[in-house]
């Protein structure tokens, strides 16, 4: 509402709510900080669950950051711009999504106490920036170089970002797992090497012990042979991959056929037969024994290809054909006429076994896999899941070590080297980004303040023996949450990939930054259904009351 010369001009529609300047500042960092408080206990291995319970009564328990901010219904818009850190750093790197949420809200705090001070937040925005450039300049500086046959060094960065998903009972055998599964789809293109983790299936059954998890060298398929009178086990297998039916295809355009006398009906069908044996007989001639095809295969194809001797499963998922062309080198085909003896693939093994109360189809044995699977066992569904993510975490991570070739130390020891030297860069630059590059190094010092408070260890005492540790020169010093003390975390077996944390610093200071910026949220009654969607735009009126 305005008024020229008296008189009231309506320039919003009528009902619209806005919260204008330092108000909406102070409810987005409101929401964005209740969302990293949500997440907060879980960092760490020490670190909480969290259990998640949807409106149909399913449960998911977990700690891990990314799938609880998934699971939680958010409705602030400031709030989901805090999951979307998540989930980007889940995408690029796998792990450290609840550490990226955790500095974001932090960054936000320290944010929040400058403005308070009358700094603007053009200001505010642009030290953090410089900050958090100093910050990726000096954790490459504090980063040792792995290399690619360095199983040991990679065994400890699957170990680190699986402990604290309850995975620690089979810990050794699961780390090695992940890493051997990276090696195998790991691939050099112009010198470095590209690992496209998509590759790695990880297949969940319940039933069992975490200690009978195993990785298989090849795929492994949830899905049973079609035909019982098929073989269920093949050996020396010529696997044909097909993205089309075993079937007679229908007619492109509507048509009738009329049949007026039985020797038509009969007719008819024998030639749908023999179309059948013909697609069959083509199979059989190219040398295949083994057929997984994406969409149906026909009874009476089922039938030949028993008779001929061929393994065969449908409805395989576009995926898992794919997975498949990588680990046994099969050609994908969509037309059977152009089978040829060389576009087959090769695996040692083909067969149907039951794993806990299903049948699986596995392919192992595969020369030179470029896909494989990670078949996870547990005692119940949540546990299973857990661990699957766990080891979905320590297989990204594996990954990004391997790309990078950089590794840094754990347990809040990055952090506080990066604080440390920020805080002795700030006073070259002068004017008042001075301060924000001061909140900024203060406000990743949360990591390791989260981690010991997770831990029931006093947060104040850890903070200023680790300081006192950086300050002599030790940088690999982080906390120790078994013992409580500050130790060595390259020798204490702590280790993460580089990418972790520049990329967690990096997207924590983009969505602080860009939160900071808004000083006006406007939101109006009815506009979704002007568009024609018929939703509502939620109502923003009752924020405060929400926290």
């Amino acid at each position: 509402m305005a008024t020229l010369q008296g008189q009231p001009v309506l320039i919003l529609k009528e009902g619209t709510q806005r919260t204008v300047g330092r108000d909406a500042q102070r409810l987005n960092i409101l929401a964005a900080r209740v969302i990293a408080e949500a997440v907060r206990s879980t960092l760490g291995p020490r670190g909480m669950d969290k259990m998640l319970v949807d409106s149909l009564g399913d449960v998911v328990i977990t700690n891990d950051g990314v799938t609880i901010l998934k699971e939680i219904d958010i409705e602030h818009p400031a709030a989901k711009m805090i999951v979307e850190i998540a989930k980007a750093q889940d995408n690029e790197v796998g792990d450290g999504t609840t550490t990226a949420v955790v500095i974001a809200g932090e960054f936000l705090k320290r944010a929040e106490e400058l403005l308070d001070q009358e700094v603007h937040p053009a200001i505010i925005s642009n030290g953090y920036r410089l900050a958090a450039e100093k910050a990726i300049e000096v954790l490459n500086e504090m980063a040792k170089p792995i290399s690619k046959d360095d199983d040991e060094t990679l065994k400890k960065l699957a170990a680190t970002a699986m402990t604290g998903k309850g995975a620690e009972v089979a810990l050794d055998k699961l780390a090695e797992i992940a890493v051997k599964a990276v090696k195998m789809i790991a691939e050099e293109v112009n010198g470095k090497i590209e690992v496209n983790t998509d590759y790695v299936k990880i297949e969940k059954r319940q039933g069992g012990s975490v200690e009978e998890t195993e990785l298989v060298d090849g795929i492994v398929l949830d899905k049973e042979v079609v035909h019982p009178a098929m073989s269920k086990r093949v050996e020396n297998a010529k696997i044909l991959l097909l993205d089309t039916a075993l079937e007679v295809k229908e007619t492109e355009v509507d048509a009738k056929i009329r049949i007026t006398d039985p020797e038509m009906l009969q007719k008819f069908v024998e030639q749908e037969e023999k179309m059948l044996k013909e697609m069959v007989d083509k199979i059989v001639e190219a040398g295949a024994n083994v057929v997984f095809c994406q969409k149906g295969i026909d009874d009476l194809a089922q039938y030949y290809l028993a008779k001929a001797g061929v393994l065969a499963v449908r409805r395989v998922k576009k995926s898992d054909i794919e997975k498949l062309n990588k680990a046994t080198g099969a050609k994908i085909h969509t037309d059977l006429r152009d089978i040829k003896p060389e576009d087959l693939g090769e695996a040692a093994l083909v067969e149907e076994r039951k794993v806990g109360d299903e049948k699986m189809v596995f392919v192992t044995g595969c020369k030179n896999p470029k896909a494989v699977t990670i078949l996870v066992r547990g005692g119940t569904e949540h546990v299973v899941d857990e661990f699957a993510r766990g080891i979905e975490d320590a297989v990204k991570v594996v990954a990004c070590a391997l790309e990078d070739g950089k590794v840094v130390a754990g347990g809040g020891a990055p952090e506080i080297e990066v604080s440390l030297k920020l805080r002795e860069w700030a006073p070259t630059l002068g004017g008042r980004e001075q301060l924000a590059v001061e909140a900024f190094a203060t406000a990743l010092e949360i990591i390791p303040k989260t981690l010991a408070e997770n831990a029931g260890i006093d947060p104040i005492d850890v903070l200023v023996e680790l300081k006192a540790e950086h300050e002599k020169g030790n940088k690999f010093a982080g906390v120790d949450v078994e013992t409580g003390k500050v130790v060595d975390m390259m020798e204490n077996n702590v280790i993460e990939p580089l990418r972790v944390k520049t990329h967690a610093i990096e997207s924590a200071t983009e969505v602080a930054v860009m939160i900071l910026r808004i000083d006006d949220v406007i939101a109006a009654k009815g506009l979704e259904k002007e568009k024609g969607k018929g939703g509502e735009t939620p109502d923003l009126s009752g924020m405060e009351g929400m926290y």
